[in-house]
């Protein structure tokens, strides 16, 4: 709070594609798609055609007993993304989805009478949300810190094996490092319900991306000790990575899948948790002690499942996710043009539409230093502690991203005395 004494608050007036405009008329690019999640840009015509239309009919019903058409329509298509995992399950958020995936893994094993499979584990730097369950299994101190009192326990895995790319030697096998992973696991697995993990990117853990192997171990393992994986693709769902699911990369499919952000593209508040057959039928019963009972006002809007029937149409009529894989490799290349050029970044690291890189510098509020500068230069830039990084619309232009290119270059420039500090 004590920062905006002397940082300005933007005042943003209308935006549009990859741009916000601000009160005093200029314009700067969105170059993080207000927190990940405008995976379109603002203002999409189509999305807010599909919005209006739906207006018309009905903008929002209680979700208890009652169906309608835009949201069985949207049911279909996320039970699509996946050759198993056609059920869903509607909330409001991201940290929602996970609070419902984290309750239904906990409850099956109850039903199954795995009594004592009531422990949870998630990965080292691993981030799921400000709710108390979600902040539980997350590993991020500055966040859960102050709430521990409230938190439940929660053992992370080790020794995570981060890349650059997806041509690092890692990516394919990291041996070595599941080595500690397994012993880890084997030691509390008889107590595990479940595995939660956000599937080859790490978003506030500073964009740290790792190996798909280890992602293909661990999903082997939870099945030979059926244990549930939980997938996070709140940050990575709908083509972020160069896949419509991150999953995807290494080809497996979790007991469920937690989405939001770009499920409605940025529009509007939603999220969903998609699971199987299997898992529906363990609280298919007479008895009310098993049912999932899990409620949220607004979960299964209509106005919200019409703007994501609408956005799941462009990412697959458009070719999103090839979109975001050319758009990443320019984005690279940019990147480590800045990175030769200033020499005060290092460790570009890069999948689909992301691309992160570090700071040199030992000064704590560099990060901020960096996020007040680009502004004054045209861009909206949020850093990760010294973490820079870019995660565009998925359809921005390449003048923009241009654009972006010498603004970030020129604020790096211009901290260069405060870095060397």
């Amino acid at each position: 709070m004590k920062d905006y004494e002397s940082l300005e608050l933007i005042m943003v007036r209308s935006a549009n594609g990859s741009y916000l405009e601000l009160s005093d008329g200029r314009k700067i690019i969105d170059a993080i798609s207000s927190w990940w999640c405008k995976s379109l840009g603002h203002g999409h015509p189509k999305l807010k055609e599909a919005m209006i239309e739906q207006l018309d009919k009905l903008e929002h019903v209680i979700g208890a007993g009652v169906v309608n058409e835009t949201i069985t329509l949207l049911s279909e298509k996320l039970a699509s993304l996946t050759p198993n995992l056609n059920k869903v399950f509607y909330g409001c958020s991201g940290s929602d989805s996970v609070e419902i995936a984290l309750k239904m893994a906990l409850h099956a094993n109850q039903n199954l009478g795995n009594y004592q499979k009531t422990k949870f584990v998630a990965l080292s730097n691993g981030y799921h949300g400000e709710s108390s369950g979600a902040l539980s299994v997350s590993d991020l101190g500055r966040f859960k810190a102050p709430y521990e009192k409230m938190l439940f326990d929660v053992n992370f895995i080790p020794s995570i094996p981060y890349v650059n790319s997806v041509n690092d030697p890692l990516w394919e096998t990291c041996e070595s490092h599941w080595k500690h992973a397994e012993i880890f696991l084997d030691q509390q697995k008889d107590e595990l319900a479940a595995i939660i993990l956000e599937p080859i990117v790490q978003g506030a853990g500073s964009m740290k991306i790792y190996s798909k192997d280890f992602l293909v171990r661990l999903s082997n393992w939870s099945k030979k000790n059926k244990v549930f994986i939980i997938a996070d693709e709140i940050m990575t769902g709908f083509g972020r990575t160069g896949k419509m699911l991150a999953i995807d990369h290494a080809g497996i499919e979790p007991d469920f899948i937690c989405l939001s952000k770009a499920l409605t593209a940025g529009f509007l508040p939603m999220s969903a948790v998609l699971t199987s057959t299997e898992i529906y039928n363990i609280f298919y019963d007479d008895s009310e002690s098993r049912a999932f009972l899990h409620s949220n006002t607004f979960s299964g809007n209509a106005l919200a499942a019409s703007v994501a029937v609408a956005s799941i149409k462009i990412y697959e009529e458009e070719n999103i996710c090839q979109k975001a894989e050319i758009l990443g490799i320019h984005m690279k290349n940019k990147m480590q043009e800045i990175e030769r050029n200033t020499g005060i970044i290092t460790n570009v690291r890069t999948i689909g539409a992301i691309v992160a890189a570090d700071i040199i510098s030992s000064n704590p509020k560099i990060g901020s230093l960096f996020y007040k500068k680009a502004i004054e230069l045209g861009a909206f830039i949020r850093p990760l502690g010294n973490t820079i990084y870019w995660l565009l619309p998925l359809n921005t232009d390449f003048s923009t991203l241009e654009e972006l290119k010498y603004i970030t270059e020129r604020t790096l420039l211009s901290l260069l005395t405060t870095v060397l500090d």
